[in-house]
Parts: C-alpha cells; sequence; structure tokens
C-alpha cells in the first residue's frame, strides 16, 4: 500500500523558517516526480515546488509571491523528501501536501499525481 506522510508543519512567526518532510512507502520512487502542493484557507490546492527523483531537477511555482528563492525542495535519503520554507509570511499560511507522479515531463498540476498525503498544516502568524 502506498503511503506518502508529511511531518513538520506547525505554528511560527512572520520570517521564521519551518522543515517539512515526506516520507513515501509501499514502493519504488525512483521513476516518480515527487512534489510540495499547498492549500490556503478558500483557495484551489496549488503547485509549490517538486523534485524528479531519478535526475534530482527540481521546479518551483512562479506566482505571486513566489515561492523560489525561499523554498527548497531535496531529498533526504532514500524515500523521503522535504521542504526547507525560510522567511515565511502570512501568505504561506496553508495546509501543505506532498504528492508523487509518473507522468513524464515537469508536473505543475493536481490532477497530474498519482499519490498524496494528508496534508500538514503551516501557520504563519504575523
Amino acid at each position: 500500500q502506498v503511503k506518502l506522510v508529511e511531518s513538520g508543519g506547525g505554528l511560527v512567526q512572520a520570517g521564521g523558517s519551518l522543515r517539512l518532510s515526506c516520507a513515501a512507502s509501499g514502493r519504488s520512487f525512483t521513476s516518480y516526480t515527487m512534489a510540495w502542493f499547498r492549500q490556503a484557507p478558500g483557495q484551489e490546492r496549488a503547485f509549490v515546488a517538486a523534485t524528479k527523483w531519478a535526475s534530482s531537477n527540481v521546479y518551483y511555482a512562479d506566482y505571486g509571491s513566489s515561492v523560489k528563492g525561499r523554498f527548497a525542495i531535496s531529498r533526504d535519503g532514500e524515500n523521503t523528501v522535504s521542504l526547507q520554507m525560510n522567511s515565511l509570511n502570512s501568505e504561506d499560511t496553508a495546509v501543505y501536501y506532498c504528492a508523487a507522479g509518473l507522468l513524464p515531463g515537469v508536473l505543475t498540476r493536481e490532477g497530474e499525481y498519482d499519490y498524496w498525503g494528508q496534508g500538514t498544516q503551516v501557520t504563519v502568524s504575523s
């Protein structure tokens, strides 16, 4: 049974940092794209960052108050993907989800991913 389990969320003050982790199990993910999405209250789930497990290529969202330059996605060990989040602000408040997808190319849309975690809440206080 495939499982993606997120951890590391919590309450942090604006300007602070958090590191989210996603532990993947149940199959080999070496051919997968692993990604982080987030869903803020009242909004649709949105792409944040992704990495190709085999190539280590990384991709970041390019919208609004961009996460690029503040967030960093990485692989930590065989089946763990992390998201280091720095200089957090209130717009980063959301439930953060880990996802895994097998399609080729750069996957930034929710429907392109096959497996999802339950999410972890990140709240940034101003």
